[in-house]
């Protein structure tokens, strides 16, 4: 006998079916709520409503639990690559080696960008800020590329999946070049993906440039930590402006535009910000501690704790040793990096923040190693995007194959009734 759940509503009572998902996660289906009562829920944030059943991430706060189709975090970061994990992601299972040299094999063949792009990218001013020109770039894409994806034709669904990893990547690195004044790179074919993305910022035309094994591997487990993370701002962007039907690289525009949130993807840059911040205040960490502590002082440090994870965030466990590396590989001499290790030794050790479970989190690792790396703060964002777009790709093909309906939210409406008009002279 299927459980559910009785609502009692103006003198009358009402069955609603619970579902349960596969690691035992409770729903009361709604569904049929306004229709059967007249009356919707109020929940700002949705954070009790679930807007979809999905089998790509699975997500459990409390114990500190991240899975993506059934893989642990931990096993994906230590044992696959950036390619495999996106593949996973999207098209379901581990690839096999045939599978995963096709995979990488074909982003290669769409990661040249229409030259025309360059006319755009040209428009915005040295000074715009990369996610800016990012989301702009991604919408620009649908002009290059005006056919219309069927998700239901797998051909045309994995060539579409293929073209957007390519060129994503390559428009990302763009942003970070015409920044800097550098002249736009290309994709090198005879190097993997996330060392491409090395290349692609950092190789200029006067000479060589080698890249660091270490910072690679670092990168890599950065990607997969960032890959999904479930119905969160730029996922649910993505979901409920595909739902329009409208194309891929719109919907990813949109993911994009939502990412660049201060509240979401913004959080690794407001990091660097309160180290400069304590920098420019003498660098006195127990100084700012205290003030953190202090409820009536506004300072807040960031890059502690997690909307989601109540206990720790098990990415900043495995990307903490990613950080120690590079920092020792790279011998990194920087105030905001030593003033950043300090705040660490202290949320880990003092009772404070251990009793409130504030312990640093992946937005905090993931901006030291960007920082040591010597990427801007404002490219932080971008880097952000390049691991998630795998998770958005996933999410979109996921909501559009299960032919989900449009995106609607209700709202309780509180402004005034019906009001007289007035005509001017007695208003």
């Amino acid at each position: 006998m299927s459980k559910t759940a009785i609502l009692k509503f103006e003198g009358k009572e009402y069955e609603f079916p619970i579902i349960v998902g596969s690691e035992n996660e409770a729903a009361i289906d709604i569904e049929q709520l306004r229709a059967l009562t007249g009356a919707i829920t109020l929940d700002p944030g949705y954070k009790n409503s679930g807007s979809c059943k999905s089998e790509i991430t699975f997500l459990d706060g409390e114990e500190g639990i991240l899975r993506y189709r059934g893989y642990s975090i931990e096993d994906l970061a230590a044992k696959a690559n950036f390619l495999e994990v996106s593949y996973l992601l999207i098209f379901g299972e581990l690839p096999t080696k045939t599978q995963i040299e096709k995979f990488e094999n074909d982003i290669r063949k769409y990661t040249l960008v229409n030259e025309e792009m360059k006319n755009i990218i040209d428009g915005f001013p040295k000074t715009a800020h990369p996610m800016g020109v990012l989301a702009s770039l991604t919408s620009a894409l649908t002009a290059f590329n005006p056919k219309s994806v069927n998700p239901h034709n797998e051909k045309e669904m994995y060539e579409a999946v293929c073209k957007t990893m390519g060129k994503f990547l390559v428009i990302a690195t763009w942003t970070f070049r015409k920044s800097m004044g550098y002249p736009l790179n290309y994709y090198d074919n005879t190097k993997g993906y996330v060392e491409n993305f090395m290349h692609l910022m950092y190789a200029l035309p006067t000479g060589p440039y080698k890249i660091d094994p270490i910072v690679v591997q670092a990168l890599d487990k950065l990607f997969i930590l960032h890959a999904d993370h479930e119905q969160n701002c730029s996922t649910s962007t993505v979901r409920i402006v595909g739902s329009s039907h409208a194309g891929l690289f719109a919907s990813i525009a949109s993911g994009v535009s939502a990412l660049w949130g201060p509240l979401h993807g913004g959080a690794n840059q407001a990091v660097l910000e309160m180290l400069e911040e304590i920098h420019k205040n003498g660098g006195d960490v127990a100084k700012f501690v205290l003030k953190a502590k202090d409820k009536d002082d506004p300072f807040r440090l960031m890059g502690f704790g997690h909307r989601v994870y109540k206990n720790f965030d098990p990415r900043a466990t495995i990307i903490k040793k990613a950080a120690d590396d590079v920092l020792t590989a790279l011998g990194v001499d920087d105030p905001l990096l030593d003033i950043a290790k300090q705040l660490e030794k202290v949320a880990l050790e003092d009772e404070y923040f251990k009793a409130r479970n504030l312990y640093p989190n992946v937005d905090f690792y993931s901006g030291i190693i960007y920082r040591a790396l010597g990427i801007p703060t404002e490219m932080f964002t971008v880097m952000f995007a390049i691991g998630r777009l795998p998770g958005w790709i996933a999410q979109w093909k996921e909501m559009r194959i299960n032919k989900e309906p449009i995106g609607r939210p209700r709202q309780v409406y509180v402004g005034h009734p019906l009001r007289e008009f007035k005509s001017m002279d007695k208003r």
